[in-house]
Protein backbone atom coordinates (compact mmCIF):
# COMPACT_ATOMS: atom_id res chain seq x y z
CA UNK A 1 0.00 0.00 0.00
CA UNK A 2 1.11 3.47 -0.77
CA UNK A 3 -0.14 6.99 -0.50
CA UNK A 4 -1.70 6.78 -4.03
CA UNK A 5 -4.11 3.84 -3.46
CA UNK A 6 -4.64 4.01 0.52
CA UNK A 7 -7.97 3.27 0.76
CA UNK A 8 -10.17 6.54 2.61
CA UNK A 9 -13.24 7.58 2.81
CA UNK A 10 -15.21 11.03 3.05
CA UNK A 11 -17.35 11.02 5.96
CA UNK A 12 -18.37 14.79 5.36
CA UNK A 13 -17.66 17.73 7.87
CA UNK A 14 -14.47 17.42 9.40
CA UNK A 15 -13.88 13.33 10.29
CA UNK A 16 -12.31 10.96 7.38
CA UNK A 17 -12.17 7.51 7.51
CA UNK A 18 -8.87 5.51 6.62
CA UNK A 19 -7.23 2.60 6.88
CA UNK A 20 -3.73 2.73 8.31
CA UNK A 21 -1.56 0.28 10.26
CA UNK A 22 -3.49 -1.01 12.78
CA UNK A 23 -6.99 -0.76 11.45
CA UNK A 24 -9.61 1.75 10.68
CA UNK A 25 -9.46 5.03 11.95
CA UNK A 26 -11.82 8.47 12.43
CA UNK A 27 -10.08 11.24 11.80
CA UNK A 28 -10.04 14.91 11.65
CA UNK A 29 -8.80 16.41 8.70
CA UNK A 30 -8.02 19.69 9.99
CA UNK A 31 -5.27 18.43 12.55
CA UNK A 32 -2.15 19.66 11.57
CA UNK A 33 -0.01 16.72 13.40
CA UNK A 34 -2.16 13.56 14.40
CA UNK A 35 -4.55 13.93 11.51
CA UNK A 36 -2.02 15.21 8.97
CA UNK A 37 0.22 12.03 9.42
CA UNK A 38 -2.57 9.40 10.09
CA UNK A 39 -3.74 10.59 6.37
CA UNK A 40 -0.31 11.00 4.31
CA UNK A 41 1.64 8.42 6.28
CA UNK A 42 -1.24 5.56 7.63
CA UNK A 43 0.26 6.21 11.44
CA UNK A 44 1.36 8.57 14.33
CA UNK A 45 4.74 8.88 15.85
CA UNK A 46 5.54 5.11 14.99
CA UNK A 47 8.46 5.06 16.92
CA UNK A 48 6.72 5.54 20.18
CA UNK A 49 4.42 2.48 19.68
CA UNK A 50 7.54 0.16 18.77
CA UNK A 51 9.29 1.19 21.92
CA UNK A 52 6.54 0.78 24.31
CA UNK A 53 4.81 -2.60 22.45
CA UNK A 54 8.99 -4.09 23.43
CA UNK A 55 7.71 -4.50 26.32
CA UNK A 56 4.13 -5.87 26.64
CA UNK A 57 2.98 -8.98 26.20
CA UNK A 58 -0.50 -10.66 25.36
CA UNK A 59 -2.06 -10.45 28.65
CA UNK A 60 -0.15 -6.92 29.85
CA UNK A 61 -2.62 -4.04 31.46
CA UNK A 62 -2.09 -0.68 29.89
CA UNK A 63 -3.15 2.87 31.12
CA UNK A 64 -2.54 5.61 28.48
CA UNK A 65 -3.45 9.28 29.73
CA UNK A 66 -3.77 11.73 26.78
CA UNK A 67 -5.06 8.98 24.32
CA UNK A 68 -6.61 11.39 21.88
CA UNK A 69 -8.50 9.96 18.94
CA UNK A 70 -6.58 6.82 19.82
CA UNK A 71 -4.25 5.96 17.24
CA UNK A 72 -1.78 4.60 19.73
CA UNK A 73 -4.53 3.00 22.12
CA UNK A 74 -5.88 0.81 19.35
CA UNK A 75 -2.34 -0.39 18.64
CA UNK A 76 -1.72 -0.87 22.22
CA UNK A 77 -5.29 -2.73 22.63
CA UNK A 78 -3.97 -5.40 19.99
CA UNK A 79 -0.81 -5.78 21.60
CA UNK A 80 -2.28 -6.77 24.88
CA UNK A 81 -5.52 -8.74 23.05
CA UNK A 82 -5.51 -10.79 26.24
CA UNK A 83 -5.15 -8.11 28.81
CA UNK A 84 -6.86 -4.45 29.20
CA UNK A 85 -6.13 -0.61 28.05
CA UNK A 86 -7.62 1.87 30.45
CA UNK A 87 -7.89 5.18 28.22
CA UNK A 88 -8.37 8.56 29.18
CA UNK A 89 -9.27 11.43 26.79
CA UNK A 90 -10.59 14.78 28.24
CA UNK A 91 -11.88 16.60 25.34
CA UNK A 92 -14.96 15.41 24.61
CA UNK A 93 -15.29 15.64 20.89
CA UNK A 94 -11.89 13.87 20.54
CA UNK A 95 -13.44 11.39 22.90
CA UNK A 96 -16.22 10.63 20.67
CA UNK A 97 -13.31 9.98 17.76
CA UNK A 98 -11.25 7.47 20.54
CA UNK A 99 -14.14 5.29 21.24
CA UNK A 100 -15.39 4.99 17.78
CA UNK A 101 -12.43 3.79 16.48
CA UNK A 102 -12.47 1.26 19.48
CA UNK A 103 -15.76 0.41 18.12
CA UNK A 104 -15.41 -0.04 14.53
CA UNK A 105 -12.67 -2.06 15.05
CA UNK A 106 -13.77 -4.55 17.54
CA UNK A 107 -12.23 -4.00 20.33
CA UNK A 108 -13.37 -5.38 23.39
CA UNK A 109 -10.77 -4.78 25.99
CA UNK A 110 -10.27 -1.00 25.65
CA UNK A 111 -12.08 1.28 28.51
CA UNK A 112 -11.93 4.63 27.95
CA UNK A 113 -13.03 7.80 30.61
CA UNK A 114 -14.00 11.21 28.79
CA UNK A 115 -11.41 12.31 32.23
CA UNK A 116 -8.29 14.29 32.78
CA UNK A 117 -6.00 13.00 35.35
CA UNK A 118 -4.07 15.17 38.09
CA UNK A 119 -2.87 14.78 41.46
CA UNK A 120 -6.36 15.84 42.99
CA UNK A 121 -9.65 14.83 41.98
CA UNK A 122 -11.92 17.48 40.89
CA UNK A 123 -9.27 20.23 40.64
CA UNK A 124 -10.73 22.85 38.36
CA UNK A 125 -9.31 22.34 34.77
CA UNK A 126 -10.84 23.29 31.49
CA UNK A 127 -10.21 22.08 28.07
CA UNK A 128 -11.04 24.51 25.13
CA UNK A 129 -13.97 24.55 22.35
CA UNK A 130 -12.26 24.06 19.39
CA UNK A 131 -14.23 25.04 15.87
CA UNK A 132 -13.10 21.40 14.44
CA UNK A 133 -13.62 22.87 10.92
CA UNK A 134 -10.63 24.83 10.96
CA UNK A 135 -6.83 23.64 10.82
CA UNK A 136 -5.02 23.34 14.22
CA UNK A 137 -3.27 21.69 16.42
CA UNK A 138 -5.60 19.91 18.62
CA UNK A 139 -3.94 17.58 20.99
CA UNK A 140 -1.60 20.56 21.62
CA UNK A 141 -3.71 22.75 24.61
CA UNK A 142 -3.16 23.18 28.47
CA UNK A 143 -5.96 22.26 30.70
CA UNK A 144 -4.29 23.90 33.84
CA UNK A 145 -5.74 27.86 32.57
CA UNK A 146 -8.68 29.20 31.34
CA UNK A 147 -7.20 31.13 28.32
CA UNK A 148 -9.59 29.96 25.58
CA UNK A 149 -12.45 32.06 24.67
CA UNK A 150 -14.49 29.45 24.75
CA UNK A 151 -13.72 26.10 27.29
CA UNK A 152 -15.89 23.59 29.18
CA UNK A 153 -14.84 22.32 32.68
CA UNK A 154 -13.03 18.95 32.36
CA UNK A 155 -14.01 15.61 34.51
CA UNK A 156 -11.40 15.33 36.52
CA UNK A 157 -9.81 12.50 38.67
CA UNK A 158 -6.32 10.58 40.07
CA UNK A 159 -5.27 7.59 38.92
CA UNK A 160 -4.94 6.24 42.79
CA UNK A 161 -8.53 6.67 42.89
CA UNK A 162 -9.56 5.13 40.21
CA UNK A 163 -7.18 2.13 40.25
CA UNK A 164 -7.38 1.93 43.84
CA UNK A 165 -7.77 -2.42 43.52
CA UNK A 166 -5.87 -2.86 40.55
CA UNK A 167 -2.50 -4.72 41.59
CA UNK A 168 -1.01 -5.43 37.84
CA UNK A 169 0.10 -2.75 35.56
CA UNK A 170 2.76 -3.01 33.06
CA UNK A 171 2.80 0.35 31.46
CA UNK A 172 1.98 3.98 32.50
CA UNK A 173 1.95 6.25 29.00
CA UNK A 174 1.68 9.53 29.48
CA UNK A 175 0.95 12.66 26.88
CA UNK A 176 -0.83 15.21 29.26
CA UNK A 177 0.29 18.17 27.64
CA UNK A 178 2.74 19.54 30.89
CA UNK A 179 0.47 17.80 33.58
CA UNK A 180 2.87 14.83 33.57
CA UNK A 181 4.28 15.49 37.34
CA UNK A 182 0.36 16.00 38.42
CA UNK A 183 -0.47 13.16 36.74
CA UNK A 184 2.22 10.96 38.29
CA UNK A 185 1.33 11.91 41.66
CA UNK A 186 -1.97 11.38 41.44
CA UNK A 187 -1.11 7.62 41.24
CA UNK A 188 1.48 7.66 43.58
CA UNK A 189 -0.08 4.38 45.66
CA UNK A 190 -0.33 2.53 41.75
CA UNK A 191 2.94 2.94 40.67
CA UNK A 192 4.56 2.08 44.15
CA UNK A 193 2.40 -0.82 44.17
CA UNK A 194 2.95 -2.51 40.45
CA UNK A 195 6.02 -0.61 39.52
CA UNK A 196 4.90 -0.36 35.66
CA UNK A 197 7.21 0.83 33.22
CA UNK A 198 6.63 4.60 32.22
CA UNK A 199 6.51 6.54 29.17
CA UNK A 200 6.43 9.85 29.74
CA UNK A 201 6.04 13.22 27.27
CA UNK A 202 8.98 15.80 28.22
CA UNK A 203 8.21 17.80 25.20
CA UNK A 204 10.38 21.17 24.54
CA UNK A 205 7.03 23.19 25.00
CA UNK A 206 7.07 22.37 28.38
CA UNK A 207 10.90 22.60 29.27
CA UNK A 208 10.70 24.79 32.30
CA UNK A 209 8.75 21.64 34.20
CA UNK A 210 11.05 18.92 32.67
CA UNK A 211 13.51 19.55 35.91
CA UNK A 212 10.86 18.82 38.25
CA UNK A 213 9.63 15.91 36.37
CA UNK A 214 12.73 14.06 36.17
CA UNK A 215 13.27 14.16 39.59
CA UNK A 216 9.86 13.50 40.57
CA UNK A 217 10.22 10.09 38.49
CA UNK A 218 14.17 9.85 39.83
CA UNK A 219 12.51 9.96 43.63
CA UNK A 220 10.10 6.47 43.03
CA UNK A 221 13.51 4.65 41.51
CA UNK A 222 13.27 4.96 38.68
CA UNK A 223 16.13 5.14 35.78
CA UNK A 224 14.89 6.97 32.46
CA UNK A 225 16.19 7.21 29.03
CA UNK A 226 15.27 10.01 26.29
CA UNK A 227 13.47 9.16 23.35
CA UNK A 228 14.15 11.42 20.71
CA UNK A 229 11.92 10.94 17.45
CA UNK A 230 10.97 12.32 14.13
CA UNK A 231 7.58 13.08 13.17
CA UNK A 232 8.42 11.84 9.93
CA UNK A 233 9.45 8.00 9.56
CA UNK A 234 10.55 6.85 6.28
CA UNK A 235 9.30 3.57 6.70
CA UNK A 236 5.66 4.97 7.23
CA UNK A 237 2.95 2.60 6.37
CA UNK A 238 2.01 4.12 3.27
CA UNK A 239 5.49 4.22 1.57
CA UNK A 240 4.96 7.85 1.64
CA UNK A 241 8.29 9.98 1.21
CA UNK A 242 7.20 13.25 1.02
CA UNK A 243 8.03 14.80 4.95
CA UNK A 244 5.53 17.18 5.39
CA UNK A 245 7.17 18.16 8.98
CA UNK A 246 10.93 18.66 7.91
CA UNK A 247 12.72 18.13 10.99
CA UNK A 248 10.10 18.57 13.95
CA UNK A 249 10.82 15.66 16.67
CA UNK A 250 8.91 14.74 19.66
CA UNK A 251 10.45 14.01 22.82
CA UNK A 252 9.23 11.69 25.62
CA UNK A 253 11.15 9.47 28.48
CA UNK A 254 10.93 5.51 29.28
CA UNK A 255 11.63 5.01 32.58
CA UNK A 256 12.33 1.43 34.49
CA UNK A 257 12.60 0.20 38.03
CA UNK A 258 15.91 0.24 39.18
CA UNK A 259 15.77 -3.00 40.58
CA UNK A 260 15.08 -4.57 37.12
CA UNK A 261 17.68 -5.84 34.45
CA UNK A 262 17.31 -4.10 31.44
CA UNK A 263 19.42 -2.95 28.29
CA UNK A 264 17.93 -0.11 25.90
CA UNK A 265 19.93 1.74 23.14
CA UNK A 266 18.82 5.07 24.10
CA UNK A 267 20.79 8.20 26.43
CA UNK A 268 20.37 8.05 29.85
CA UNK A 269 18.80 10.75 31.52
CA UNK A 270 21.84 11.75 34.30
CA UNK A 271 21.42 15.15 34.52
CA UNK A 272 17.72 16.65 35.70
CA UNK A 273 18.27 20.03 33.90
CA UNK A 274 19.80 18.78 30.96
CA UNK A 275 16.82 18.57 27.80
CA UNK A 276 18.06 17.56 24.49
CA UNK A 277 15.92 19.24 22.90
CA UNK A 278 17.27 22.72 24.42
CA UNK A 279 18.63 24.40 21.20
CA UNK A 280 16.06 23.09 18.49
CA UNK A 281 14.53 25.74 16.86
CA UNK A 282 11.34 24.12 15.77
CA UNK A 283 9.07 21.15 17.74
CA UNK A 284 5.69 19.47 19.22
Amino acid sequence: MNSNNKELINLGGFNELVKMRDGWIVYNKNDIYIGQSIKNYGEWSQGELDLCKQFLIPNDVVIEVGSNIGSHTLALSKTVSKGRVYAFEPQNVIFQNLCANMSINSIPNCFCFNAALSDKKNEELYYPMFDFNVEQNFGAMSLEKEQYKSYKRARVDTLDNMFSNLNRLKLLKTDAEGMEVKVLKGGLDLIKRTKPVLYVENDLSYIDKSQELIEFIFSLGYRLFWHVIPMYNQKNFFKNEKNIFKNIFSCNMIGIMKDKEIQIDLQEVKDSSFHPMSQAKKHF
